[in-house]
């Protein structure tokens, strides 16, 4: 009877980062669907309204409707909070700092040389 117990328990490992990419609205982001990821991360943020990927991932959603000085408020919010360490979709681990200093970069002025 052992061997339902684990099973299940694996599933349910398993299924856990296809769930949390839906929650923080990764996967709607990724497929483009701005919307959608807007209404999945604004749900979530309402239970945990200071969780800095959610913060970030809205800020995306933000910069890519074109809504600048909502993004650039949520990328100084999560800079105004303690860094914590992330997971990326790639495996890596990025410090939500590190992130939100790269979301503000790409509002800075891009100048050109010769």
């Amino acid at each position: 009877m052992r061997v339902v117990p684990l099973i299940v328990l694996s599933l349910v490992v398993a299924a856990t980062p296809a769930i949390a990419a839906e929650r923080t609205g990764y996967s709607q982001i990724a497929a483009g669907n701005m919307g959608a990821a807007e209404r999945s991360i604004v749900a979530e943020r309402r239970i945990f309204p200071d969780r800095p990927e959610l913060m970030l991932n809205l800020a995306a959603v933000y910069r890519n409707t074109g809504r600048a000085a909502e993004a650039k408020a949520l990328y100084a919010a999560v800079l105004d909070k303690p860094a914590v360490a992330l997971d990326m979709p790639s495996g890596a681990v990025v410090s939500s700092h590190d992130l939100a200093q790269r979301g503000l970069a790409r509002f800075a002025p891009q100048m050109a040389t010769r």
